[in-house]
């Protein structure tokens, strides 16, 4: 088959004992808020989803009421910083055993039901089993939703929405493990779901589903032969058993049977030949682990090969794994031969809600093939061991900017600790398992590392910072307009393009710049360039760009900026008022959320009000809509153009961009480097790195310049 993948569509919550003496809140996370919830209830397995409501720290910032004021004094800001608290949606999922429904329904009915509800949503066939039971323990009506439908609507938003939660295995291949990104083409599938037995859907369209067949022998099935083989009565208990075990002490392999001549069958040697074979004939006792890992094997191997029969007899390349049998459980994956442990370090599963929809940039040439990130950091052995030591290397740094940005609040130091733990163990965890939370990038870790950073309620570490540097910016801004406005045509283009590597330097997140930035405070705007590598360029496309700019103007240009202070302020807005000249409209698309000190939308309003207060080109482009400026729908250092704000994909296509600018070294070298759009583009960074530099054949502040033309 030409695509397999297994979507781990079960969650891994803890499985609740036979008496709940756990405290609430070790399962059961943030009950005093929780809304809503609902049930499935399998033929041994029970999963509850819950929804709550949490409260975040936000980071907010507004203009200053300048009316009676000398908005020029040296003192005064460019705007006020406040944090808010802002409630957002959070869905929780969590399993028990079925055996212990009873006990669990009298726990929700406790913590989960109150004034408010009055009827619990349920599917699964325990949804009509366990109907009288729920009413009576709950008081509360069942809602049956029908079991197909939730699973393939399910299935459906997970392959569309959620990234790196679909995944191939390769045996034998390097890495063994490829991640799907979330893209639009997803049908037909076969979607093979393995609860306690097997079923086997075709999926045609988002609403044209069918039951094609299924199997008696699946997850229950498993638990069933393991408890009488083993004693053992616990499911997971079971699956422990299994991953210590040697299934070759109990199966009787290709090998064992036709010795060194299997290779004139055209047969691997460690094929199995026949499940528990060795035990009718060896005169032994068998250990647990090894019958339970034989068992998995066997059960595995026959959905495996069921499923490539049902996928070759519908005519259908692609085939997903579904259900709780095979959530995080790296034998049972593996053995089923399309496999990734991506939950098992999880106590439970949490996703938080996205308050706006997240869609592809209309101008990328295939979405369906786009993939952001520049290396694979599972793939790139090297590449990983250097990114893991530079993020723990840069740990310390990022602790001492989070509780010196609130220096008014109490326990900053206690809660900047916890991030540090969590983030370092986090890290540890993916030195020894690289797949662990999916595909393993530098954008990954970054995110990973602003989502701790914001789970202890460090919103924006650096939002002083940028305030202080948006403010320096703001009163260079007239001196370095005349200076450009007094070159010549041809050399004022080499000057902005100079400006915008030179602003690009200004990056809190590279240790390089941050060391010269602590160390040495009158380094500025004019500094940066003295960095800058000489031309020709590391890569260097300018003069094809010059000569493009030689031609008629672009109709819009869409550019994605970086940094807060002197590199939007000095680099990008500069940029901006050439090409509005020029008679280019340009959307200027800037974080959502806060991460490093990348510039943020709220701030690049305050930015754009201030700028246009000295400018009439700026001025006067904002109030005519030639220039806009819109959030892309992220909060990273890095950029997913499969993911970005609805609002911008729209306006970017009413407007007819043409050129699309992406500034950076995490938006254009570590994401999109490779990136293939339908229109002209251009991705600029300077190297502010030394390993990557040399990694890509430079030395420190070597710059990037890739102007592209789409093929005709």
């Amino acid at each position: 088959m030409a695509e397999c993948g297994a979507s781990g569509s079960g969650s891994s919550g803890d499985s609740l004992d036979k008496s709940i003496t756990l405290p609430p809140d070790e399962i059961f996370r943030n009950l005093e808020n929780a809304k809503r919830f609902a049930i499935d209830i399998g033929g041994s397995l029970t999963k509850l989803a819950y929804y709550s409501t949490v409260q975040h720290k936000v980071a907010r910032v507004r203009s200053f009421d300048y009316s009676g004021k000398d908005a020029e004094q040296d003192h005064e800001p460019p705007y006020e910083i406040s944090v808010q608290e802002e409630v957002t949606a959070r869905l929780h999922f969590v399993k028990f055993e079925n055996t212990y429904i009873e006990a669990c329904l009298d726990f929700i009915k406790d913590h989960l039901v109150n004034t408010d509800t009055k009827v619990i949503q349920a599917t699964g066939g325990g949804a009509y089993k366990f109907k009288d039971l729920i009413e009576e323990k709950l008081r509360l009506r069942v809602d049956k939703e029908d079991v197909m439908t939730c699973l393939i609507k399910g299935c459906n938003f997970v392959l569309k929405n959620i990234p790196h939660e679909a995944f191939v295995y390769q045996k034998d291949s390097n890495p063994e493990f490829r991640f799907q990104t979330n893209h639009p083409n997803i049908f037909p599938y076969l979607l093979v779901n393995i609860g306690s037995g097997v079923s086997i859907v075709k999926v045609e369209t988002e609403d044209r589903f069918e039951w094609v067949g299924g199997s008696s022998i699946g997850g229950g099935t498993f638990w069933g032969l393991g408890a009488l083989l083993t004693k053992t009565k616990k499911f997971d208990e079971l699956l422990h058993l299994a991953s210590k075990g040697q299934h070759t002490n109990v199966d009787m392999l290709v090998q064992d049977i036709y010795g060194g001549a299997h290779q004139t069958l055209g047969l691997s040697g460690n094929l199995i030949a026949s499940s528990f074979g060795k035990s009718a004939t060896a005169d032994r006792d068998f250990s647990k682990e090894d019958m339970a890992k034989s068992l998995l094997h066997m059960i595995s191997n026959d959905i495996g090969q069921l499923a490539c029969l049902y996928a070759k007899l519908h005519c259908l390349d692609r085939v997903y794994f579904g259900g709780f049998f095979i959530r995080g459980h790296p034998v049972t994956m593996r053995t089923i031969t399309y496999s990734i442990n991506f939950f098992s370090k999880f106590d439970l599963l949490e996703m938080d809600r996205l308050e706006r929809p997240l869609v592809n940039l209309p101008l990328l040439l295939d979405p369906s093939s786009y993939v952001p990130d520049t290396v694979d950091l599972t793939d790139d052995a090297l590449a990983r061991k250097y990114w893991l030591t530079c993020f723990e290397e840069a740990l310390d740094g990022v602790v001492k900017r989070a509780v010196a940005s609130q220096p008014g609040s109490v326990d900053a130091a206690e809660r900047a600790e916890k991030f540090r733990q969590k983030y370092w163990s986090k890290l540890q965890t993916l030195r020894h398992q690289p797949f662990a939370y999916g595909t393993l990038t530098v954008r990954s870790l970054l995110d990973t590392r602003e989502h701790c950073l914001n789970e202890f309620n460090f919103p924006d570490p650096y939002s002083k910072v940028k305030q202080k540097e948006n403010g320096v910016a703001l009163k260079c801004f007239p001196r370095v307009i005349r200076g450009l406005d007094a070159l010549g045509w041809e050399d004022r283009q080499l000057a902005l393009v100079k400006g915008l590597l030179a602003g690009n330097v200004f990056d809190w997140g590279a240790k390089a710049v941050s060391d010269v930035l602590e160390s040495d405070p009158q380094f500025g705007f004019e500094e940066a360039k003295m960095k800058l590598q000489e031309r020709p360029w590391l890569v260097d496309s300018y003069s094809k760009w010059l000569q493009r700019l030689k031609g008629p103007p672009h109709k819009c240009a869409l550019i994605f900026a970086d940094n807060s202070g002197i590199d939007v302020i000095l680099g990008v807005f500069p940029f901006v008022r050439e090409l509005l000249s020029r008679g280019t409209e340009v959307i200027l698309a800037c974080n959502s959320g806060p991460a490093l000190n990348d510039v943020t939308y709220c701030e690049s309003l305050i930015v754009a009000e201030r700028i246009a207060a000295m400018d009439p080109v700026v001025h006067s482009a904002l109030r005519e809509e030639r220039l806009l400026l819109m959030q892309t729908g992220s909060s990273s250092p890095c950029l997913d153009l499969s993911r970005l704000d609805k609002g911008l994909a729209v306006l970017v296509r009413e407007r007819g961009a043409d050129l699309v600018v992406i500034e950076g070294m995490g938006r254009a070298v570590h994401t999109n480097y490779h990136a293939a759009l339908r229109c002209e583009s251009l991705k600029l960074a300077v190297i502010k790195n030394s390993w990557l530099a040399e990694r890509l054949g430079g030395r420190l502040f070597s710059v990037i310049f890739k102007y592209e033309v789409p093929a005709e």
